[in-house]
Protein backbone atom coordinates (compact mmCIF):
# COMPACT_ATOMS: atom_id res chain seq x y z
CA UNK A 1 0.00 0.00 0.00
CA UNK A 2 1.40 3.41 -0.99
CA UNK A 3 1.92 6.29 1.44
CA UNK A 4 -0.79 8.20 -0.45
CA UNK A 5 -3.37 5.47 0.22
CA UNK A 6 -2.33 5.16 3.86
CA UNK A 7 -2.72 8.92 4.22
CA UNK A 8 -6.17 8.78 2.59
CA UNK A 9 -7.34 6.00 4.94
CA UNK A 10 -6.09 7.95 7.96
CA UNK A 11 -7.88 11.10 6.79
CA UNK A 12 -11.12 9.19 6.15
CA UNK A 13 -10.97 7.89 9.72
CA UNK A 14 -10.51 11.49 10.85
CA UNK A 15 -13.69 12.53 9.02
CA UNK A 16 -15.63 9.71 10.72
CA UNK A 17 -14.53 10.93 14.15
CA UNK A 18 -15.24 14.56 13.27
CA UNK A 19 -18.68 13.72 11.89
CA UNK A 20 -19.60 11.98 15.15
CA UNK A 21 -18.03 14.79 17.19
CA UNK A 22 -20.85 17.23 16.38
CA UNK A 23 -23.39 15.10 18.22
CA UNK A 24 -21.00 14.56 21.15
CA UNK A 25 -20.08 18.25 21.32
CA UNK A 26 -23.74 19.26 21.21
CA UNK A 27 -24.38 16.96 24.19
CA UNK A 28 -21.43 18.33 26.18
CA UNK A 29 -22.35 21.95 25.39
CA UNK A 30 -25.54 21.54 27.39
CA UNK A 31 -23.30 21.56 30.46
CA UNK A 32 -20.01 23.17 29.42
CA UNK A 33 -19.29 26.59 27.92
CA UNK A 34 -17.90 26.31 24.35
CA UNK A 35 -14.48 27.68 25.39
CA UNK A 36 -14.38 25.40 28.42
CA UNK A 37 -15.21 22.31 26.36
CA UNK A 38 -12.49 23.14 23.83
CA UNK A 39 -9.95 23.90 26.56
CA UNK A 40 -10.56 20.60 28.37
CA UNK A 41 -10.50 18.42 25.24
CA UNK A 42 -7.33 20.01 23.86
CA UNK A 43 -5.50 19.96 27.19
CA UNK A 44 -6.27 16.24 27.53
CA UNK A 45 -5.35 15.58 23.89
CA UNK A 46 -2.04 17.44 24.19
CA UNK A 47 -1.11 15.77 27.48
CA UNK A 48 -1.84 12.26 26.20
CA UNK A 49 -0.13 12.88 22.85
CA UNK A 50 2.99 14.30 24.48
CA UNK A 51 3.22 11.31 26.83
CA UNK A 52 2.75 8.82 23.99
CA UNK A 53 5.36 10.49 21.75
CA UNK A 54 7.63 11.77 24.51
CA UNK A 55 10.80 10.28 23.00
CA UNK A 56 10.13 12.04 19.70
CA UNK A 57 9.48 15.44 21.26
CA UNK A 58 13.15 16.25 21.79
CA UNK A 59 15.14 18.71 19.66
CA UNK A 60 12.14 20.64 18.36
CA UNK A 61 13.05 23.22 15.72
CA UNK A 62 11.98 26.85 15.84
CA UNK A 63 10.23 26.39 12.51
CA UNK A 64 8.09 23.59 13.94
CA UNK A 65 7.08 25.73 16.92
CA UNK A 66 6.42 28.78 14.74
CA UNK A 67 4.12 26.92 12.38
CA UNK A 68 2.45 25.14 15.30
CA UNK A 69 1.56 28.52 16.81
CA UNK A 70 0.23 29.94 13.52
CA UNK A 71 -1.83 26.84 12.71
CA UNK A 72 -2.96 26.62 16.34
CA UNK A 73 -4.33 30.16 16.15
CA UNK A 74 -6.35 29.26 13.05
CA UNK A 75 -7.57 26.06 14.66
CA UNK A 76 -8.63 28.00 17.75
CA UNK A 77 -10.80 30.10 15.47
CA UNK A 78 -12.26 26.97 13.88
CA UNK A 79 -13.39 25.50 17.19
CA UNK A 80 -14.46 28.76 18.78
CA UNK A 81 -16.78 29.65 15.90
CA UNK A 82 -17.99 26.07 15.34
CA UNK A 83 -18.93 25.42 18.95
CA UNK A 84 -20.80 28.70 19.23
CA UNK A 85 -22.39 28.01 15.86
CA UNK A 86 -23.78 24.72 17.17
CA UNK A 87 -25.80 26.65 19.71
CA UNK A 88 -27.70 28.57 17.01
CA UNK A 89 -28.22 26.18 14.09
CA UNK A 90 -28.77 22.50 13.32
CA UNK A 91 -26.03 19.89 13.57
CA UNK A 92 -26.48 18.95 9.92
CA UNK A 93 -26.03 22.59 8.87
CA UNK A 94 -22.86 22.77 10.97
CA UNK A 95 -21.44 19.66 9.31
CA UNK A 96 -22.05 20.87 5.75
CA UNK A 97 -20.98 24.49 6.21
CA UNK A 98 -17.77 23.58 8.03
CA UNK A 99 -16.95 21.31 5.06
CA UNK A 100 -16.68 24.32 2.74
CA UNK A 101 -12.86 24.46 3.00
CA UNK A 102 -12.90 22.31 -0.15
CA UNK A 103 -14.06 25.49 -1.90
CA UNK A 104 -12.10 28.03 0.12
CA UNK A 105 -8.79 26.15 0.02
CA UNK A 106 -8.14 26.62 -3.73
CA UNK A 107 -9.22 30.26 -3.40
CA UNK A 108 -6.71 30.88 -0.61
CA UNK A 109 -4.03 29.06 -2.63
CA UNK A 110 -4.76 31.35 -5.58
CA UNK A 111 -4.86 34.62 -3.62
CA UNK A 112 -1.85 34.06 -1.39
CA UNK A 113 0.24 31.43 -3.23
CA UNK A 114 -0.62 32.29 -6.84
CA UNK A 115 -1.69 28.70 -7.52
CA UNK A 116 -4.31 29.09 -10.25
CA UNK A 117 -7.48 27.03 -9.65
CA UNK A 118 -9.36 25.15 -12.35
CA UNK A 119 -11.74 27.29 -14.49
CA UNK A 120 -14.73 25.30 -13.21
CA UNK A 121 -14.22 26.77 -9.72
CA UNK A 122 -16.51 29.74 -10.45
CA UNK A 123 -19.40 27.44 -11.33
CA UNK A 124 -18.66 25.27 -8.30
CA UNK A 125 -18.71 28.33 -6.03
CA UNK A 126 -22.08 29.42 -7.43
CA UNK A 127 -23.53 25.94 -6.96
CA UNK A 128 -22.20 25.71 -3.38
CA UNK A 129 -23.53 29.18 -2.57
CA UNK A 130 -26.99 28.32 -3.91
CA UNK A 131 -26.98 25.07 -1.97
CA UNK A 132 -25.95 26.82 1.22
CA UNK A 133 -28.73 29.37 0.71
CA UNK A 134 -31.35 26.61 0.41
CA UNK A 135 -29.96 24.90 3.46
CA UNK A 136 -29.48 27.86 5.77
CA UNK A 137 -31.84 30.71 4.85
CA UNK A 138 -35.10 30.91 6.77
CA UNK A 139 -38.47 32.16 5.53
CA UNK A 140 -37.21 35.74 5.88
CA UNK A 141 -34.23 34.94 3.63
CA UNK A 142 -31.77 35.43 6.47
CA UNK A 143 -29.17 32.90 7.65
CA UNK A 144 -29.17 31.81 11.25
CA UNK A 145 -26.44 33.27 13.43
CA UNK A 146 -24.98 29.78 13.80
CA UNK A 147 -24.67 29.42 10.01
CA UNK A 148 -22.62 32.64 9.80
CA UNK A 149 -20.36 31.57 12.66
CA UNK A 150 -19.77 28.19 10.99
CA UNK A 151 -18.94 29.93 7.70
CA UNK A 152 -16.18 31.88 9.50
CA UNK A 153 -14.99 28.58 10.99
CA UNK A 154 -14.79 27.09 7.48
CA UNK A 155 -12.60 29.99 6.34
CA UNK A 156 -10.31 29.48 9.32
CA UNK A 157 -10.05 25.78 8.60
CA UNK A 158 -9.21 26.35 4.95
CA UNK A 159 -6.35 28.52 6.18
CA UNK A 160 -5.34 25.75 8.57
CA UNK A 161 -5.16 23.18 5.75
CA UNK A 162 -3.10 25.46 3.51
CA UNK A 163 -0.75 26.47 6.32
CA UNK A 164 -0.24 22.83 7.31
CA UNK A 165 0.71 21.94 3.73
CA UNK A 166 3.25 24.77 3.67
CA UNK A 167 4.65 23.67 7.04
CA UNK A 168 5.13 19.98 6.29
CA UNK A 169 6.91 20.83 3.04
CA UNK A 170 9.56 22.64 5.08
CA UNK A 171 12.52 20.32 5.71
CA UNK A 172 13.06 21.87 9.16
CA UNK A 173 9.54 20.96 10.31
CA UNK A 174 8.81 17.59 11.93
CA UNK A 175 5.20 16.66 11.06
CA UNK A 176 4.60 14.58 14.19
CA UNK A 177 5.97 17.27 16.50
CA UNK A 178 3.95 19.84 14.57
CA UNK A 179 0.70 17.96 15.24
CA UNK A 180 1.42 17.62 18.96
CA UNK A 181 2.38 21.27 19.43
CA UNK A 182 -0.65 22.43 17.46
CA UNK A 183 -2.72 20.67 20.12
CA UNK A 184 -0.67 22.42 22.80
CA UNK A 185 -1.16 25.84 21.21
CA UNK A 186 -4.93 25.42 21.00
CA UNK A 187 -4.98 24.09 24.58
CA UNK A 188 -3.25 27.24 25.87
CA UNK A 189 -5.33 29.68 23.81
CA UNK A 190 -8.63 27.98 24.65
CA UNK A 191 -7.73 27.87 28.34
CA UNK A 192 -7.08 31.63 28.30
CA UNK A 193 -10.37 32.27 26.48
CA UNK A 194 -12.18 30.03 28.96
CA UNK A 195 -10.70 31.87 31.95
CA UNK A 196 -11.69 35.29 30.61
CA UNK A 197 -14.99 34.58 28.85
CA UNK A 198 -16.21 31.15 29.95
CA UNK A 199 -17.93 29.98 33.08
CA UNK A 200 -17.49 26.88 35.20
CA UNK A 201 -20.14 24.16 35.33
CA UNK A 202 -21.50 23.37 38.76
CA UNK A 203 -21.74 19.63 38.19
CA UNK A 204 -20.13 17.60 35.40
CA UNK A 205 -21.51 14.06 35.34
CA UNK A 206 -19.55 10.96 34.32
CA UNK A 207 -21.49 10.83 31.03
CA UNK A 208 -20.21 14.28 30.05
CA UNK A 209 -16.65 13.38 31.09
CA UNK A 210 -16.94 10.25 28.93
CA UNK A 211 -17.98 12.34 25.94
CA UNK A 212 -15.12 14.81 26.56
CA UNK A 213 -12.59 11.96 26.71
CA UNK A 214 -13.86 10.50 23.43
CA UNK A 215 -13.60 13.93 21.82
CA UNK A 216 -10.11 14.47 23.23
CA UNK A 217 -8.68 11.09 22.22
CA UNK A 218 -10.25 10.39 18.83
CA UNK A 219 -11.62 13.68 17.43
CA UNK A 220 -8.72 15.80 18.68
CA UNK A 221 -5.48 13.98 19.53
CA UNK A 222 -5.60 11.32 16.84
CA UNK A 223 -7.28 13.56 14.27
CA UNK A 224 -4.85 16.47 14.18
CA UNK A 225 -1.68 14.43 14.52
CA UNK A 226 -2.94 12.17 11.71
CA UNK A 227 -3.69 15.21 9.55
CA UNK A 228 -0.25 16.72 10.07
CA UNK A 229 1.52 13.46 9.23
CA UNK A 230 -0.79 12.58 6.31
CA UNK A 231 -0.32 15.96 4.62
CA UNK A 232 3.29 15.03 3.92
CA UNK A 233 1.97 12.65 1.26
CA UNK A 234 -0.92 14.56 -0.28
CA UNK A 235 -1.96 18.07 -1.32
CA UNK A 236 -4.13 20.55 0.56
CA UNK A 237 -6.88 20.37 -2.07
CA UNK A 238 -6.89 16.56 -1.88
CA UNK A 239 -7.23 16.77 1.91
CA UNK A 240 -10.13 19.19 1.53
CA UNK A 241 -11.81 16.77 -0.89
CA UNK A 242 -11.59 13.88 1.60
CA UNK A 243 -12.99 16.15 4.29
CA UNK A 244 -16.18 16.51 2.22
CA UNK A 245 -17.15 13.17 3.74
CA UNK A 246 -17.37 14.85 7.14
CA UNK A 247 -20.83 16.44 6.64
CA UNK A 248 -22.18 13.11 5.41
CA UNK A 249 -21.07 11.42 8.63
CA UNK A 250 -22.34 14.42 10.63
CA UNK A 251 -25.80 14.23 9.03
CA UNK A 252 -25.99 10.46 9.59
CA UNK A 253 -24.94 10.86 13.24
CA UNK A 254 -27.41 13.73 13.79
CA UNK A 255 -30.28 11.66 12.36
CA UNK A 256 -29.28 8.40 14.06
CA UNK A 257 -28.56 9.70 17.56
CA UNK A 258 -30.79 12.77 17.97
CA UNK A 259 -33.39 12.23 15.24
CA UNK A 260 -32.64 15.52 13.51
CA UNK A 261 -34.79 16.05 10.40
CA UNK A 262 -34.52 19.09 8.13
CA UNK A 263 -36.92 20.68 5.64
CA UNK A 264 -36.92 19.07 2.16
CA UNK A 265 -35.29 22.15 0.59
CA UNK A 266 -32.49 21.92 3.14
CA UNK A 267 -31.68 18.39 1.96
CA UNK A 268 -31.73 19.61 -1.66
CA UNK A 269 -29.31 22.36 -0.66
CA UNK A 270 -27.10 19.87 1.15
CA UNK A 271 -27.04 17.70 -1.97
CA UNK A 272 -26.05 20.70 -4.10
CA UNK A 273 -23.23 21.54 -1.69
CA UNK A 274 -21.97 17.97 -1.71
CA UNK A 275 -22.03 17.87 -5.53
CA UNK A 276 -20.18 21.19 -5.62
CA UNK A 277 -17.39 20.16 -3.28
CA UNK A 278 -16.92 16.83 -5.07
CA UNK A 279 -17.02 18.50 -8.47
CA UNK A 280 -14.36 20.95 -7.30
CA UNK A 281 -11.74 18.22 -7.16
CA UNK A 282 -12.89 15.39 -9.43
CA UNK A 283 -11.85 15.68 -13.07
CA UNK A 284 -14.94 14.30 -14.84
CA UNK A 285 -13.42 14.61 -18.31
CA UNK A 286 -10.32 12.69 -17.27
CA UNK A 287 -12.46 9.92 -15.76
CA UNK A 288 -14.43 9.49 -18.99
CA UNK A 289 -11.21 9.50 -21.05
CA UNK A 290 -9.69 6.79 -18.88
CA UNK A 291 -12.84 4.71 -19.13
CA UNK A 292 -12.87 5.07 -22.91
CA UNK A 293 -9.16 4.17 -23.13
CA UNK A 294 -9.76 1.10 -21.00
CA UNK A 295 -12.74 0.14 -23.17
CA UNK A 296 -10.62 0.51 -26.30
CA UNK A 297 -7.90 -1.71 -24.80
CA UNK A 298 -10.45 -4.37 -23.87
CA UNK A 299 -11.78 -4.42 -27.42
Amino acid sequence: MTNQKKADIALIMVTVFWGASYVMSDYALKVLHPFTLCAVRFVIAFALSYLVFYRKMKAVSRETLRYAFLIGMLLTGVYAFTNFGMLYTSLTNVGFIVALPVIFTPLINFIFRKIRPAPKLIFVLLLATAGMALMTLNEGFAPALGDILCLVAALCYAGDIVMTEIAVQNSRVNALQLGVFILGTVAVLMTLLSLFFGHSAEVIGPDVWGVVLLLAIFSTGFAFIAQSVAQQYTSSTHVALIFTLEPVFAAVAAYWFVGEILLPRAYIGAGMMLIAVLWAEINITSLFQRRQEQKDLDE
